[in-house]
């Protein structure tokens, strides 16, 4: 089993940054890939960003490229979101997951696809 612990959300105004943090635990060499999704009211799970166990391939939503960045320390197996230039449209909760990047890229992926999953952490960007 794995635990991911998400933390960093909060309320932001548009044009801020965040840093979402996710911490792992338990049997850490069990996934491949690390991501963050997000889901909005009414709207379905969407992923933002995945970033493969090495850190060497990086994925990024389009809304989100060149606002966002991903990365991981495996030392302590942490994985980062550094959101820059929030929008409104950002605003969702914000989930942190482990398991296959294929699964996780797949368009169609839906969030049973995915082995481990965080709790979830609240974004509300206001205008």
């Amino acid at each position: 089993q794995v635990q991911l612990v998400e933390s960093g959300g909060g309320l932001v105004q548009v044009g801020d940054s965040l840093k979402l943090s996710c911490a792992a635990s338990g049997r850490t060499f069990n996934y491949d890939a690390m991501g963050w999704f997000r889901q909005a009211p009414r709207k379905e799970r969407e992923l933002v960003a995945a970033i493969s166990w090495s850190g060497a391939s990086t994925f990024y939503e389009d809304s989100v490229k060149g606002r966002f960045t991903i990365s991981r320390d495996n030392a302590k197996n942490t994985v980062h979101l550094q959101m820059n230039s929030l929008k409104r449209e950002d605003t969702a909760v914000y989930y942190c997951a482990a398991g296959s990047l294929a699964r996780m890229l797949h368009p169609g992926f839906v969030p049973s696809d995915i082995d481990y999953w965080g709790q979830g952490t609240q974004v509300t960007v206001s205008s």
